[in-house]
Order: structure tokens, then sequence, then C-alpha cells
């Protein structure tokens, strides 16, 4: 009984343990659901986790902000042939954290390392063991990339890759620019380079150089973007709105470089180079009439496609680096004794060398020629026939022409870093050897803006590298505009003397040119030796090679066009002149030209729109797009009247006089031509009173008064 009594006793006791138990767990189960049942009311009602909105973070979770990127303008050349343009690369990586699983619950890393590498070392330039021992790094890491072999790919091979479908291999986008012509005009296009960008933590192309650099904002594009709400598939929801704002692609260069000239002096460039190995070579080829360039390039250059070279020609030496240029430099001085009055053809001189301010200047033969004419002093490039008519001139009257023809100034052109160059001009010695091209410094485009005088008539033009602009769809934005440098320097019977001089420099028996004679084809030319400072100290380099070797050539002289400039640095002449080496490149140039010259019509003038009943704003659009200068007569807006009507022919860079009625002041007129002053009286019915030839000097009312009707202006002009 007693057994019996002890047994119910503990099954009694462990029926209230497991009551208890059972009560204890119930209680426990009620308050966890009342704490999840509290939290979820609260999450409910607030929306909100540890401070953080859950509409908030779904809303995120499946929102895409997308940037758009724009492309950079492509740069052309004069016949809508790409010389730089967009491009994308791509740099491939490899995901090796086995966390990453996409949401349909596959992997995003790297399965089968073995198999990914050989499938990789069929495209990739790296062998299959190579990218193997890139899968298995020393150290843990959630993605590895493979070196200079994984970057740089063409979109054909990130599409070889792709279609692998291998898991965890991935590619970053990186933009970049192709240079399809190689060594092509390299310093004057320039280069661009991705750079990083911290604003939208993204590559970016940049200009460095060149065009590139000086024309970066124009050619870089403004990047749009698109804001969307995605479902788990990763496609755009229905019924849910998008932020869009439209890319702005960059716009577009078009060069006055002619691609078929150019290629061929890079071909005759690259020859020399090889042969004679000089310091540098430069070398243009210009439109006198217009200052565009149709051909440039130099030596040293560079790829910009592979970059080969770079690092050693850096440098634009066409505008950054300055040189004495010699006696390619008496064509301007030349035509300053001849307008001036100062040179008498057949007056006789005493050459061999010239005494002056204690120091002796010497002819390149020393010896001379004997008691000559000055009418030989240009063709012989008589150094003594040059400081006597440095002397004639004067000091004074030296240095008025040389400040007209710009020289120790910039020319402006579209490329960075040029250099303004100087004159040494203290002492009676200095005056006269900058007759011959010594203790001055220029840079190439100084002397082919210089040049281009002998093309209209004594007016520079400045040398120009962009014939228009256009936007990504093709419409043009900026149209050429001769821009005219300062005033005429000589006159047109300068001019014509200047040419009869140059043509002679090819004759055998008295000419230094002789060497660029082309049969019968009228060109004319002047040649230049000139000295090279030595670095180490004062004076100049002794050695036959140690000069700047020089030519300067134009075409035709009847109606000069075309110029040809070239420069060659201490070349190893190796049994030559350098006078033959320089034709080399310059009679297969001019060949060229005088055949593109043949078949060219085109033409400097444009037709004038209709600007009537336009706003100032959009006629002033108009005119840059055609390649003229609007000039505003009255304080309205609207125009109504236009000085000359529409369908009329004006040079390129001409001005085009618009009025817009109400009262009228007084304009600057000073350098307005004949034609500029009776557009302005045109379309402003004011009176003028013109005396002189040339352009304007000086007007009798002051600029702003207000010009009242019937009033009359008194204006001079001058050569």
């Amino acid at each position: 009984m007693k057994k019996n009594s002890n047994l119910k006793l503990q099954k009694s006791k462990a029926h209230s343990y497991r009551f208890t138990v059972g009560r204890v767990l119930q209680v426990a189960v009620a308050l966890v659901f009342l704490v999840f049942t509290a939290r979820f009311l609260y999450i409910g009602i607030s929306k909100t986790v540890s401070g953080q909105n859950l509409s908030q973070r779904t809303k995120q979770l499946y929102r895409r902000n997308e940037i758009i990127k724009a492309s950079r303008g492509t740069i052309y050349d004069c016949n809508g042939l790409a010389i730089a343009e967009d491009s994308h690369l791509y740099t491939i990586y490899a995901i090796l954290d086995k966390s990453s699983i996409n949401y349909k619950n596959k992997p995003e890393y790297v399965v089968n390392k073995t198999e990914t590498a050989e499938k990789l070392s069929k495209v990739l330039p790296l062998s299959a063991d190579k990218i193997y021992q890139y899968l298995n790094p020393k150290h843990k890491a959630f993605q590895v990339q493979f070196g200079s072999g994984g970057s740089g790919l063409t979109l054909k091979q990130k599409k070889q890759i792709e279609a692998m479908k291998l898991p965890g291999i991935k590619f970053v986008e990186t933009p970049s620019r192709l240079y399809p012509n190689g060594n092509f005009a390299s310093h004057i296009v320039g280069l661009a380079q991705p750079e990083y960008d911290k604003k939208t933590n993204s590559e970016a192309l940049v200009g460095t150089m060149g065009l590139e650099a000086y024309f970066n904002n124009t050619l870089t594009g403004k990047d749009g973007y698109r804001i969307s709400t995605v479902d788990a598939t990763e496609n755009q929801s229905p019924n849910q709105s998008q932020v869009y704002k439209p890319v702005e692609n960059g716009n577009n260069l078009y060069l006055t470089l002619n691609s078929q000239l150019q290629s061929y002096l890079e071909t005759k460039l690259t020859e020399v180079q090889k042969a004679y190995d000089p310091t540098s070579i430069t070398a243009v080829v210009e439109d006198m009439k217009t200052g565009k360039i149709l051909a440039a390039s130099q030596r040293p250059t560079f790829n910009p496609q592979t970059k080969k070279g770079l690092t050693k020609s850096y440098r634009n030496i066409l505008v950054q680096d300055t040189y004495e240029p010699g006696s390619v430099f008496k064509v301007l001085s030349f035509a300053a004794a001849v307008n001036s009055g100062n040179y008498n053809p057949n007056e006789y001189y005493r050459s061999g060398s010239v005494s002056i301010g204690g120091s002796t200047i010497h002819d390149w033969l020393t010896s001379g020629w004997g008691t000559i004419p000055f009418s030989q002093a240009f063709e012989r490039s008589s150094n003594t026939g040059f400081v006597k008519l440095e002397q004639k001139m004067g000091s004074k009257t030296w240095k008025k022409y040389l400040k007209r023809f710009h020289i120790g100034e910039k020319t402006g052109i579209t490329l960075p870093g040029e250099q303004p160059g100087f004159i040494s001009f203290k002492t009676s010695v200095d005056q006269a050897v900058t007759a011959f091209g010594q203790g001055v410094n220029v840079n190439v485009m100084q002397m082919m803006q210089a040049y281009s005088s002998l093309g209209n008539n004594g007016q520079m033009v400045k040398p120009q590298l962009v014939d228009k602009v256009t936007d990504f769809n093709g419409k043009t934005i900026k149209g050429y505009q001769i821009k005219k440098v300062g005033t005429p320097i000589y006159s047109a019977k300068t001019k014509r003397v200047v040419l009869a001089n140059m043509r002679k420099v090819l004759n055998k028996q008295s000419g230094t040119g002789s060497a660029y004679k082309m049969g019968n084809a009228d060109i004319g030319v002047k040649t230049g030796t000139a000295q090279i400072a030595n670095p180490k100290g004062g004076g100049y380099l002794k050695g036959d090679s140690n000069y700047i070797f020089s030519v300067v050539g134009v075409y035709p002289t009847k109606d000069p066009r075309y110029c040809i400039y070239l420069t060659i640095k201490q070349p190893h002449l190796a049994g030559t002149t350098a006078e033959k080496i320089l034709a080399s490149i310059f009679k297969p140039m001019m060949s060229r030209i005088i055949t593109m010259a043949k078949s060219d019509n085109s033409t400097t003038t444009v037709s004038v729109p209709n600007f009537k009943n336009m706003t100032v704003a959009q006629a002033s659009a108009k005119a840059k797009q055609v390649g003229l200068n609007l000039v505003k007569v009255g304080e309205k807006d609207r125009i109504t009247a236009q000085g000359i009507k529409s369908s009329e022919k004006l040079e390129a860079g001409d001005k085009i006089f618009v009025y817009t009625s109400g009262k009228i002041n007084c304009p600057d007129m000073k350098g307005w031509s004949f034609n500029d002053l009776h557009q302005f009286s045109n379309v402003s019915g004011i009176k003028l009173s013109i005396k002189g030839t040339g352009t304007v000097t000086s007007q009798s009312v002051a600029k702003g008064a207000e010009l009242k009707s019937g009033e009359k202006i008194k204006v001079n002009l001058k050569e």
C-alpha cells in the first residue's frame, strides 16, 4: 500500500511540474506574441525601424538612379573625315565572394575557376595559368582584376566573353578616345584622356593638349539621368512615374586640315626624320587668303592612339617654342624697306661684311660678291645688304614695322601654351641683326601670320585651325570668319616687288633657293639659315649642322594664296645639303598644292541672310553661323533694316550692320573699312565726310555720343 501511495505522490508531482512548465511556456509565448504584435503595430503605425522609414527604404530598394553619359564631340577634317571620336573600352573583373547570390538564388561569383581561366585565355592576352593565379589571390578578396591584360578591351572582346556566360565575370566601362589616323597632326589635334570626376564618381574624358584641351568645354557634353522604379525582374514598374533629364552631347569641331595633304606631309616628315635624325622639324601649309591651316605637323611627334613617343614630344613646338628665324625674316624687313621708300634697286653697296657698333657682320659668303646693287640683296640673302637697308629706314621706322607685323605678340591661335617671343632692340647692333632674323624670337604661327600679308596686299590674317563648330546633330553653331590682324602693313605695289624678288631666289646663278625650283611652276621662295644660341652661355653653337635651316614658299606669285613654311633643326647632313633635305619635303608638297589649286572651287564669300524682324540675339546667332560679325545700330531689340541686302555676298569675317530704331550712339569706327562706313551710313541715315583710303584712324564725334538727325561725322582713313 505504501508503495502505491508513493507512486501516486510521484505522479502527482510530475503532473504539477508539467503543468507549471506548460504555464510558463504559455506565458512566454504570449509575451513573445505580444511583443511581436506590439512591434508590428508600432511598425505598421509609425512605418519606421531604428529611425528609418520603411516605405522610403522599400522605394529605394526598387529605385534605379541611372546616369546617362554624354558623348564627347567628334573632331573632323575639312571634308568630314573623323580625326578624333568617342570610343568605349572595358575592364574585366571577377567576383570571388560566395555570398554574391542574385534574386533567383543563382551564383554571381566564379564557380569553376579552372574552366573560367581556360575560356578567358581564348580572348584575353593572358595564359590560362596566369588567369588562374589571378583567380586565387594570396589574401581573401571580394573581387579581382587581371592587370593590364584585362583592361582596354574592345566591345567585340566584351561580347565574346559575355557569350561564354561565365558566372562572376563582370565589366567596367571606361570612356576613351579613338584616333584612327595614328600620327596625324598629333600636337594640333591633341589628346583627351579619362580622368576621375568626384561629382559623378566616375571617369570622364578631358582634353589634356592641343585642340582637345583648348576646346574642352565645347567638346564636352552634359550627362543626363533617369530615375525610375523597377520590379524584382528589373523591369520598370507599371503606373510608376520616372524623372528623366536628356543627355546633351558635346559639339563637334570641323578643322581646316585637309586629310590628304596632312597624311602626305606626315609621310614626308617621317622619311626625313629617319634619314637625317634632326633635333626637330616643323611644317605648315596655309591658305593665306583665309588664314586656314591646311596641314601642320612637327617632329618629334607621338601616336595619340598608342601614346608611343608622347613622353619625348609633349611640347607643341609650333607655338610653345620660340627661335631666331634667320633669313626667312628678310621677307618682312624687305617689305618694310620697300614700303617706307628706302629701297633703291639700282643703288650699289659693298658686300661681304659691314661694321656697326664696334661689331663686324658678315654675309653667309664671307668674301661677299664685291660691289653689287641692292636688287641682288634679297636673292643672294646678303646680311650686309639688309643691315644697310635697316640703317636707311632708321630704327624708329623699322621698329614701327615690327610692331605692325605683331612680332613679339601672340597670334591667339586656338592652341594652348603659345609663347609670344621677343625682340632685342636696345643697341645699334641689335637693331641691325633683326633685319636678317637674329636678335628676334618668334614662333612658327607668328611667321605664318606675317606671311599671310603676301596674299592680301599687305593685310595680315590670323592663322586658324577650326572651320566650323556644329552641334551633335550637325547644325552649324559657328561658321568660319576670316580675322584680319591690324591694318594693312604695306601696299599692293610693295607686295609685287617682294614677290618678284622671291621668284629671283630660284635663280641658279645668284639665288639661294635653286634647289626648290619646280620647272615653270609659278612659285616664289625665301631660304634661311639661323644660328642657334649656345644654351651654356653667350654666343652661338659652332659646326655645319648647328643651325635651323628653313624655307618659305608661296604659290602662285601672280596672286598668292598658298604658303609652305618648313624648318629643320640640327640635321645630320650625311654628305648632302640642308636645301636638298628640305626640298625633299617642299617640292612634293608644293606639287600636291598646285594640283589641288587647279580643282579647288572653294570661296571665301558668304551669302548675307535676311535679318529683318529678327531679334538681335537671333540675328547674332545667325550671323555667327554663316561667319559674319553683326553690328547693331540703334537701341531697340527688333531689326528693321540691314546695311547689305539679303542674298548679296560678303567676305567671311566681314561686318553686317543692322538697325533696330531708336536713338543712335556714335560707335568706335577705328579700323573700319570704307565698306563698313558705307553700311553704317545706309542703316543709320547719318552722313559721313570721308577722307583718305585704307581704314579709319580718327573720327570727329566721340565714341558713345548721341547722334542727331542730319549730323555729319568727319572720318579720316589711312593705309
